[in-house]
């Protein structure tokens, strides 16, 4: 999650070094990544609790909010009782409900704490442009899609846990896990509380073998490794788990071109100097040293034109998917015993 200040100072807003903390008495939380927005909704609530654990909570969506709900919520209570008001799908809500907490936002009660969720985008970008001009913390909750952003979060998971794991480690779990980040957070909540010491690679294939024997990415290490049996099986076994065979070209096409890089790559480097050579971790420069034993240009060449055709297939380009990548494995396998 990234953190955002809005453009006023309000009662409560600064946390420690003088940065709008949790306890804002106005804070959007913007984006689409499910975990990340509750995530985002519970800071803030537990912030108010721990200055006043008895502390009201009231969750709405744009179905309990009619026009006058806001006002009956953020109304002074006789006992000074503090609330936290968390409106749900905010960018949803509808004209005469928008009306009122811009109403609200231009002065707002001393005792409540509101929270707008909002999917960002154009529709209601009105209502969150008048928080942010009244100075709303915002909190930044964009949809995780890039490999490379789930691996970083899996190593926050880590890092925030205060525990130890290994970069081979936090790609096997995305390997095995794929992009459902509630799936990933709980998987590092149970190894964190399971294991001891540092978490490895094969602390992570221990606890979720079948998981990541039928990924994709088991299949194009396999086959760049020349061992088609098992690639062959690793492929069946992905297909029929429901993994979508673009994601396995993907693989394969990620496996053969790392080959080729470090294939071709001038020798004699350190791993940490390859890595920013070629682009990689250096974790995986040490992986695909043990694969790219075997393979010539003419392998790398030929496995290429193996992916591109495959990924044709799978596209709509074949009447047969699985064996256009059944013949894809094959051919790398083979290309990768060229030498």
């Amino acid at each position: 999650m990234a953190e955002k200040t809005g453009t006023k100072a309000k009662r409560g807003a600064t946390g420690a070094g003088g940065r709008p903390g949790p306890d804002a008495p106005l804070t959007v939380v913007v984006g689409q990544e499910e975990l990340l927005l509750d995530r985002a909704v519970r800071e803030v609530i537990a912030a108010v609790r721990a200055a006043d654990p008895d502390t009201d909570v009231r969750e709405l969506g744009p179905g309990e909010l009619a026009p006058g709900t806001l006002a009956e919520l953020t109304s002074p209570s006789l006992f000074a009782e503090r609330k936290v008001v968390v409106v749900r799908q905010a960018q949803d809500l509808g004209a005469d409900v928008v009306k009122d907490v811009k109403s609200y936002l231009a002065s707002p009660a001393e005792e409540i704490t509101l929270v707008l969720v909002h999917a960002g985008g154009a529709r209601g970008k009105g209502l969150l442009e008048a928080a942010r001009k009244a100075g709303a913390r915002e909190v930044a909750c964009p949809k995780v899609t890039r490999p490379a952003d789930r691996l970083a979060f899996v190593r926050d998971e880590f890092r925030g846990a205060g525990r130890s794991a290994t970069p081979a480690a936090c790609q096997a779990l995305v390997d095995a896990l794929g992009s459902d980040l509630r799936e990933l957070a709980s998987a590092c909540a149970q190894l964190v509380a399971d294991v001891e010491g540092t978490i490895d690679e094969a602390v992570v294939a221990r606890y979720y073998t079948g998981r990541a024997e039928a990924s994709s990415f088991a299949v194009a290490d396999c086959a760049v490794e020349g061992r088609t049996a098992e690639a062959l099986e690793a492929l069946r076994w992905s297909l029929a788990t429901g993994v979508a065979p673009v994601l396995v070209t993907s693989a394969l096409a990620q496996g053969v071109r790392s080959v080729g890089k470090l294939a071709f790559a001038p020798s004699g480097m350190r791993s940490a100097d390859l890595a920013r050579e070629l682009g990689m971790p250096p974790w995986k420069i040490d992986r695909v040293r043990r694969q790219v034993r075997g393979w010539s240009a003419a392998g790398v060449s030929t496995a290429l034109r193996a992916v591109a055709e495959a990924d044709a297939a799978v596209k709509g380009g074949g009447e047969d998917p699985a064996y256009a990548l059944e013949r894809a494995v094959v051919a790398i396998a083979r290309a990768a015993r060229s030498r």
